[in-house]
């Protein structure tokens, strides 16, 4: 299993519309937290260890409506 955090910039006043969206329609997410600075959106992931992280942020997070753009943080081992 693996771990990442994608961080997404939305449109204006789409925010909450695109976590709504993320929580219910894409089964990997599993938490979604608002945060401050340059991104809006901060959705933590658990992937299946093989599949393709940059397909998956391009057809299940980039295409939900209101998303403007993502940055992913790849994770390697959790220590808690």
């Amino acid at each position: 299993m693996q771990t990442i955090f994608a961080m997404v910039k939305c449109e204006l006043g789409r925010t909450y519309d695109v976590a709504s969206d993320a929580v219910e329609n894409v089964e990997q997410v599993s938490e979604v937290y608002s945060i401050s600075g340059q991104y809006d959106l901060m959705m933590k992931c658990y992937l299946d260890d093989d599949m393709d992280i940059g397909r998956f942020i391009n057809e299940k997070i980039q295409l939900i409506a209101g998303v403007k753009d993502t940055f992913t943080i790849i994770t390697f081992k959790s220590f808690a």
